[in-house]
């Protein structure tokens, strides 16, 4: 058997690639196997080579669902070369090894359906990957370049190559096993097809980005994709500054998402510890950001800065005057961008629109804690007034303003808001008096004639003194405290409207 030549299989969906790579193996002397579409492709290529029924002299069955699934095919991969019994049945059925497979599985995201669902091949990608101590197995067209310069180099592939593609073999059948999962879950007749929570979940992953570290220096931090997924992290274009950290993703996402929910008007949001500190509509996106800014300047210090506009000079020019981590928006004026250019800590993104992920996933020991995403209903018709006074047309504007942002702030959160835009905001308190103390506080006699908004119930009619103490005149609340009619009664006392949403925002 030594004096047989190496044996190549090769059956890919995707043949980008492939041609150069058999004809360069062939150049090293090695015998290729084929079979089906990349056997016709090679051919029509004029690279030399054998036909699977060839090697397996049995013809393909049932329309090509079996052509690879053969004895002759399997036993040449999975021979274990240093166990002498394994090569005396190779010898005695005619068997010859198999020393590489090149492999990768039909599109099953492309287009889902039975018939997508490949069975010979991740047959024969796991069954190289298990015998990684003999065989290579390539299953990324990237991985093709380097696998041939290793074997006209060196004549082999190493014990280290043949480990690294092997794993990668492996996390390549298990995405597409997950895929699969995924479409009979989505299936109509499925019992799960409406269920967000489904029996199992199977995310696969690819790290896609390595970050500058994580929340904290000692910590390493990468970026993940799921397998099959894009979002706008894959197709923002950086145009200056540093590489991104664990928060400054993190953060960047937090200010992003939400300047994208504050409507259609110029807006800009500034975002520090995945909190916003400020969150302004303007006649224009620099003097939305110059609101922005205003609601809480000492905070903004080091944060990030999102924008639903390009960014124009004017704005720029106020940018460089804080400190500032981040900038995210949908394009930039060409002067704005030579001079962000010269702050060279700050980096500079252009981005598409966000999407928004139908679950949120956290770590515990053991497992992780999955919830659905927390959407928000914020149209005023669908909320309940419950105070004597109806809010005027601004109070209308600023509560829903309010009611986005606060729904971003960590809880205990309170926000007050004057002219669509934040003036006060207090996040992630342990009790709800305290949250409102600090958002009055910053505001500053600001939110006079202005909105307040709290992400649970007032527990009792103190919260709600206190943000009439503020000079607020309307109240956006969930309500369903025991003592409702308290709050209610005394808001009327103060002439505030107040209005019910029945959906709190807790967000942790």
């Amino acid at each position: 058997m030594s004096s047989v030549p190496k044996r190549a299989l090769l059956s890919v969906h995707d043949k980008t690639g492939i041609a150069d790579l058999a004809r360069g193996l062939v150049e090293a002397g090695w015998e290729l196997v084929s079979s089906g579409g990349t056997a016709l492709f090679l051919a029509d290529e004029g690279v030399p080579v054998v036909g699977v029924g060839e090697v397996t002299g049995a013809p393909e069955i049932l329309g090509g669902r079996v052509k690879t699934l053969h004895p002759a095919i399997h036993g040449g991969i999975l021979a274990d070369r240093s166990d002498p019994g394994h090569l005396a049945d190779l010898e005695a059925r005619g068997i010859v090894l198999i020393d590489l497979v090149v492999g990768n599985l039909y599109p099953f995201t492309s287009d889902p359906g039975v018939e997508l669902i490949d069975i010979g091949g991740p047959t024969m990608v796991r069954a190289a990957a298990k015998n990684h101590a003999h065989v290579g197995v390539v299953v990324d067209p990237a991985d093709y370049r380097p696998v041939l310069d290793e074997i006209q180099n060196v004549g082999f592939l190493s014990d280290a190559t043949r480990r690294r593609l092997a794993r990668s073999a492996f996390a390549h059948t298990a995405a597409y096993d997950a895929a699969i999962v995924a479409w009979f879950d989505e299936d109509p007749l499925s019992d799960h097809a409406n269920d967000l929570l489904k029996p199992s979940l199977h995310l696969t992953l690819d790290r896609v980005q390595d970050l500058r570290y994580g929340e904290n220096p000692h910590q390493a931090g990468a970026r993940y994709r799921v397998v099959g997924s894009s979002g706008w992290w894959d197709t923002t274009v950086v145009h200056g500054g540093k590489a991104m950290s664990y928060l400054n993703l993190f953060d960047t996402e937090a200010a992003w998402r939400l300047v994208h929910r504050l409507g259609d008007d110029p807006c800009a949001v500034v975002v520090k510890h995945a909190n916003p500190c400020g969150a302004a509509v303007g006649s224009d996106i620099a003097d939305a950001y110059l609101s922005a800014h205003r609601c809480d300047p000492v905070s903004a210090f080091g944060g990030v800065v999102a924008v639903n506009r390009p960014v124009t000079l004017t704005m720029a020019e106020a940018l460089s005057e804080v400190f500032t981590e981040v900038v995210v928006a949908p394009a930039y004026e060409p002067d704005a961008l030579v001079l962000l250019g010269e702050r060279k800590n700050l980096r500079v993104l252009e981005a598409e629109t966000p999407g928004w992920p139908e679950l949120d996933v956290r770590g515990i020991d053991g497992g992780f804690l999955i919830q659905t995403s927390d959407d928000l209903v914020t149209e005023p018709p669908v909320w309940e007034v419950v105070t004597e006074r109806e809010p005027t047309g601004a109070e209308w504007a600023d509560l829903e303003f309010a009611w986005r942002v606060v729904a971003r702030v960590s809880s205990n959160a309170i926000v007050l808001v004057k002219d669509r835009c934040a003036v006060g905001i207090g996040a992630g308190q342990q009790n709800r008096r305290d949250a409102g103390r600090i958002a009055a506080e910053k505001a500053a006699g600001r939110a006079i004639g202005g909105a307040c908004a709290s992400d649970a119930f007032f527990p009792f009619r103190d919260g709600l003194d206190a943000a009439a103490d503020a000079g607020v005149t309307a109240v956006v609340q969930p309500g369903g405290s025991l003592r409702d009619d308290e709050v209610v009664a005394a808001a009327d006392a103060h002439g505030m409207a107040m209005v019910f949403t029945d959906e709190r925002h807790f967000r942790h």
